[in-house]
């Protein structure tokens, strides 16, 4: 696929989108949301088919009433007639590949994509049906590489290399951002987890010294409660229990905060076509986390307070 920046007029009004060329696997490859009509196929390109798939935030910006289908109507894109064969649901633009208001063939007349050129703006993606099947597509696709003639003296140059990488999404993106440098993508790497490490380490130091100081405003309670007879054991599984219980708790207000905040945003206009969700498995384990260090935060003090003498309890 290609992207490039285009323009469409209602009367005097400019709408300015973001387009892209693509072909019929394009649409087999990344899984949209048709709210209406299909994507363009093999044929309508093989025809030269003026058809164009649009987004329904477009669709309500082209079209006075964004109630009724569109599929078959006809809108003007920089002076040529397009008829819209199907309309998706917009991707955000931090979706890098799918991120489009309108989506041509990638045979269009503007598209260019007969030019013959080293560096050009398309981009090709691969869906392998599992992670095994990587190895052979990368050697093929290097393979297939290393076919095309490097020597051209009327580019300037002759006897160079040629280097083209095939690679998953995260480390395409890394790669770009951080030029390609391992050394950078290392030290990247150690950024997050120190990061991540300072995130949790020094709210569970908190925490620590939160159920140190909740647990010696109990002292008395402890000492009567071992005057009685009350093991080691069951102070400390009493301990550990309230702040299993309190972690579930602070679990469900950072999930309704979460929902609220994302919908928030998701309606807000401030991320076009933003559609941001929970995901429930990251959602888990960061619970699961949160709950292995409320564990330590808490049965740490609550071991001290449980060996502590019942005179000294009772003093506070």
């Amino acid at each position: 696929s290609n992207d490039y920046r285009s323009n469409a007029y209602v009367g005097s009004r400019k709408i300015e989108l973001n387009a892209r060329f693509t072909d019929a696997e394009y649409w087999r490859v990344l899984n949209f949301d048709f709210v209406e009509g299909k994507p363009f196929n093999e044929q309508n390109i093989a025809n030269g088919d003026y058809v164009v798939v649009i987004t329904n935030g477009f669709k309500k910006q082209y079209f006075d009433d964004a109630t009724e289908p569109v599929v078959g109507k006809r809108i003007d894109i920089e002076n040529v007639s397009y008829t819209v064969i199907g309309v998706v649901k917009g991707s955000p633009i931090t979706r890098r590949f799918s991120y489009s208001d309108v989506f041509f063939s990638y045979n269009n007349p503007k598209s260019n994509y007969r030019s013959m050129e080293y560096g050009g703006g398309y981009m090709a993606m691969v869906q392998a049906k599992n992670e095994a099947d990587l190895p052979a597509i990368n050697e093929e696709f290097q393979a297939r590489i290393n076919r095309i003639p490097v020597t051209n003296a009327e580019a300037g140059f002759k006897d160079g290399t040629l280097e083209v990488s095939s690679k998953p999404f995260v480390r395409y993106f890394l790669s770009m951002l951080l030029q390609g440098d391992p050394a950078r993508i290392t030290t990247f790497y150690g950024v997050i987890v120190f990061v991540l490490f300072m995130l949790i380490g020094l709210p569970t130091i908190n925490l620590i010294n939160l159920n140190v100081s909740r647990i010696l405003e109990r002292a008395s309670e402890i000492g009567i409660r071992k005057a009685f007879g009350a093991p080691i054991r069951t102070l400390l599984w009493q301990f550990i229990v309230e702040n299993i219980f309190v972690t579930f708790i602070g679990g469900a207000i950072a999930l309704v905060l979460s929902f609220s905040i994302i919908q928030l945003i998701n309606t807000s206009g401030w991320i076009a076509y933003a559609d941001l969700t929970i995901n429930g498995t990251v959602f888990i384990v960061s619970l699961l986390i949160c709950l292995v260090f409320g564990l330590l935060s808490g049965a740490l003090p609550a071991l001290r307070m449980s060996k502590l003498k019942i005179a000294d309890a009772l003093k506070g």
